[in-house]
């Protein structure tokens, strides 16, 4: 028997789930997931194709995948890549994907195949971006930063789009420190050039919304960014999310004031929280969410609700 778990009010430790979104035109819902499937054909895709049946059942106006739609020791073939395109069609609405590490940045490995990084990349970008458009078997209408900033035609990836009174954007930050290895002469120059690309499109991001007014702002991606972070720092010099969050994300969140949620994968541990700060102060209009994943085959469904909050509903396929 398929079972929701529903999160509201608050936290344990005192965080409340809420936060107000005033201007929204109705109130609608969406689905965030990641980290999924992760293993073998024969163990991982029955679940993973029960959880998106159960997603189909409730019915959201759209899902976002944030990334690592295979696990970080399997294959990163073509066939892989067609078994999760076919996977991301199954949903009867509109998916909207932003790619992980492990589709590319750690498909060097020899369990993975030893593959080329910017090979797969390059196959990813083909095969699952498509201008104007999601994946889904309903897909949405979007806008991808190649359209819009010619400077940065080859980010058909980062994506955006509009929905009652909402802004949506995908960016391109990645797990394994987003890519930042300054051994590597090809990946810290594909590091830099994505970081660039990824800072301009969060900036477009928040320019937009100081012209257009929306009620939110959510920013999907697929890194947890604190995986780097030290003792003293959140964002120390060796980190690759320094810029794109640390100085650029952040501040700018912070002087737009209003509510923003921020959505990732990575961890694979479900979590609601506001841990980022600027110069020791906290950011309270930001609101993480960390979907489940790995061996935790569920998803999120967020609801916006015009004038009051955003609820958190788990979705399982579990008995």
């Amino acid at each position: 028997m398929m079972k929701t778990t529903l999160l509201r009010a608050c936290l344990a430790f005192g965080l409340c789930l809420s936060l107000s979104v005033v201007n929204a035109q109705q109130a609608f819902s969406f689905v965030a997931l990641g980290d999924l499937p992760y293993g073998s054909p024969e163990k991982a895709f029955g679940p993973y194709r029960a959880l998106i049946d159960r997603i189909n059942q409730v019915g959201p106006d759209f899902s976002i995948h944030v990334g690592d739609f295979k696990s970080g020791s399997t294959r990163c073939s073509d066939e892989e890549f067609a078994n999760q395109r076919e996977h991301f069609q199954r949903f009867k609405g509109a998916l909207v994907y932003t790619p992980g590490d492990n589709e590319w940045t750690d498909c060097h490995r020899a369990n993975n195949g030893a593959y080329d990084p910017l090979e797969r990349l390059a196959a990813l970008r083909q095969g699952f971006f498509k201008p104007g458009q999601s994946l889904g078997s309903q897909p949405l209408r979007v806008q991808s930063q190649a359209q819009r900033m010619p400077a940065f035609a080859a980010y058909v990836e980062n994506l955006r789009w509009q929905h009652q009174g909402v802004q949506f954007n995908t960016v391109h930050i990645v797990g394994s420190n987003n890519n930042f290895e300054p051994r590597d002469a090809a990946a810290s120059r594909e590091f830099y050039e994505r970081d660039g690309a990824n800072i301009a499109w969060i900036q477009s991001a928040f320019a937009e919304a100081a012209a257009q007014n929306p009620s939110l702002i959510v920013f999907a991606f697929q890194a947890d960014v604190f995986d780097s972070k030290s003792i003293y720092e959140d964002f120390p010099g060796w980190s690759g999310f320094r810029k794109s969050v640390g100085e650029t994300l952040l501040p700018l969140a912070q002087r737009w004031g209003k509510p923003v949620l921020v959505i990732h994968g990575d961890s694979h541990q479900f979590k609601l929280d506001q841990p980022f700060s600027l110069n020791r102060q906290p950011l309270s209009n930001i609101t993480r969410l960390i979907v489940p994943g790995a061996s935790d085959v569920r998803a999120v469904k967020v609801t916006v609700q015009p004038g009051a909050a955003l609820a958190f509903e788990l979705i399982s396929t579990a008995p």
